[in-house]
């Protein structure tokens, strides 16, 4: 089967910093901004980007975390009819606390194994991404981790199969891997808990 392009809208980073969450002080790097120009791209992910809980975020298999573009629309109204749009309108790219947000691939168009091949660097689709409680507050409303889950607009996060660099506004092509699990398939798997 031939490659189909899609495209990178936006590049990601963010430093590990402490915020407030349900009254605690956490560590986290969920708020990443935009980057302009070529970032590099290593094994462990983005120059620049920091992940704050090795335990759930980061490593070989999590090294750079992908988010459809599509989602934002449904995000912001999630957002609005919990209440929380007027106090920050705004719900910029990197707002999922993903490194790229991505034009035209879903998740119900990836498998575990398939190949994103940029323009100077291959990324491998390793695994949906499990929302925790530090979704919540970003987003703004506690039933955050509950509407990804329902919806199935999780992300998925990618290995480095050739390290280089990734820029906003570059083209890359999705190349078929072995095709036995898909994204949607697994993130249901993992999200039964929260459906609860």
């Amino acid at each position: 089967m031939p490659a189909v392009a899609f495209s990178v809208a936006s590049v990601q980073v963010a430093q590990a910093r402490k915020v407030a969450i349900a009254g605690r002080s956490i560590l986290t790097a969920i708020h990443k901004t935009a980057v302009m120009g070529p970032v590099e791209v290593k094994p462990l992910g983005l120059h620049g980007d920091e992940q704050a809980d090795l335990s759930v975020h980061g490593g070989l298999e999590k090294a750079v975390y992908a988010y459809p573009a599509e989602h934002y629309a449904f995000w912001m109204e999630a957002r609005r009819k919990a209440g929380v749009a007027d106090i920050d309108t705004a719900l910029p790219h990197g707002s999922m606390g993903e490194n790229l947000t991505l034009n035209g691939l879903l998740e119900s168009d990836v498998w575990v194994g398939d190949v994103l091949r940029f323009p100077d660097c291959v990324l491998r689709v390793e695994q949906p991404r499990e929302p925790c409680f530090k979704f919540n507050a970003a987003m703004g409303f506690n039933t955050a981790v509950k509407s990804m889950a329902q919806s199935g607009f999780c992300g998925f996060y990618l290995s480095v199969d050739t390290p280089g660099t990734v820029q906003a506004g570059v083209s890359f092509e999705l190349l078929h891997g072995p095709r036995h699990v898909s994204i949607p398939q697994r993130f249901a798997a993992k999200m039964f808990k929260h459906m609860r």
